[in-house]
């Protein structure tokens, strides 16, 4: 048993019960929102998030990771108005969310740049773990970093190699985004292992947007935990598929490595409500407990299966993580 920090404080990670991997509570953009203020309301989008979470809570989820990080807009005050009135317990992440470039303060500092210096990231993700973020004392519990469609570019290996280090020198778990038609994955677990991180540590997301076993299968032989962490995305893969991808990787006997979620959120700039309605009707936080869970079931998955995607390989991720 240990101790997992979430945004209202630390938990013994037993204490985690059903969880959710891979979700976020806002994408938020603040330059729009700053110039362009009818976009956002505080006291609204504070009422709806508590709503939504209240709702999955009654639908049998009792926490989620909100893998927000900078780069999607990571405002923990805003997010911590939420937690102290939401019933679902929320995990806070820290890193860096870029497919290409980093921010011009980012580009500037660190090894060989104008600036110079060492490579900052490190100790900003090392003290929203260890201090907290931005004054606030809440302890980012998980790493977060992705490799998209245009690869491992200069700024994206910057941001992998600060995780991986960040990782090493607290112990909290890494979870990723990844285009699973490039087998972007595969290229991260070879920078975390050239790091010296143990792949049993890391989360590959997004990996349920592929029906691809081969690939995945090479994921799973190198050690980490799949995220099937898209349910609802049906654009990207349609949800029988999802479905019978999970089935087949169990009937090979790793329900231990997979992760369950859906990469929704309350509120997000970039998919309004109206379009999230019409387009994707089932990309909300309730979609796995209402129509995933009675899907798996029903195609043989046990309930213990279920239980130890959704329960026990969370607690073990998190029991990692150093307190």
């Amino acid at each position: 048993m240990s101790s997992v920090q979430t945004i209202t404080g630390g938990i013994d990670s037993d204490q985690l019960g059903r969880v959710l991997m891979h979700e976020h509570v806002f994408v938020f953009n603040h330059e729009y929102a700053a110039n362009y203020p009818e976009t956002w309301d505080d006291a609204q989008r504070t009422d709806d998030a508590v709503a939504k979470l209240a709702d999955l809570k009654a639908n049998g989820i009792d926490t989620i990771v909100d893998l927000t990080v900078l780069g999607l807009g990571r405002d923990i005050r805003r997010v911590r108005a939420v937690a102290e009135r939401s019933p679902v317990t929320i995990i806070a992440a820290t890193g860096y969310y870029t497919f290409n470039e980093l921010p011009t303060y980012l580009r500037l500092r660190g090894p060989g740049r104008l600036i110079g210096g060492e490579e900052p990231m490190v100790d900003m993700f090392v003290r929203d773990i260890c201090e907290g973020i931005a004054g606030t004392g809440i302890r980012a519990g998980i790493l977060k970093c992705a490799t998209d469609v245009p690869g491992v570019t200069p700024d994206v290996e910057r941001v992998l190699r600060s995780v991986a280090r960040a990782h090493l020198r607290t112990g909290v778990p890494i979870s990723t985004h990844t285009d699973v038609a490039t087998e972007r994955g595969l290229e991260q677990q070879k920078i975390f292992a050239e790091e010296g991180v143990d792949l049993g540590n890391v989360i590959i997301g997004h990996s349920g947007d592929s029906e691809d076993l081969d690939y995945l299968q090479r994921l799973l032989d190198n050690g980490s935990y799949l995220g099937m962490d898209r349910f609802g995305l049906d654009n990207r893969l349609p949800f029988d598929k999802r479905i019978r991808t999970v089935v087949e990787l169990v009937r090979r006997g790793y329900a231990t490595r997979l992760v369950l979620s859906h990469d929704a959120s309350c509120h997000s700039h970039n998919f309004p409500d109206a379009y999230r309605a019409e387009h994707l009707p089932n990309w909300n936080y309730t979609h796995i407990t209402r129509d995933v869970i009675p899907a798996l079931l029903q195609a043989g998955v046990s309930q213990h299966d279920i239980d130890t995607m959704l329960v026990d390989n969370p607690r073990a991720i998190f029991s990692g993580a150093s307190s």
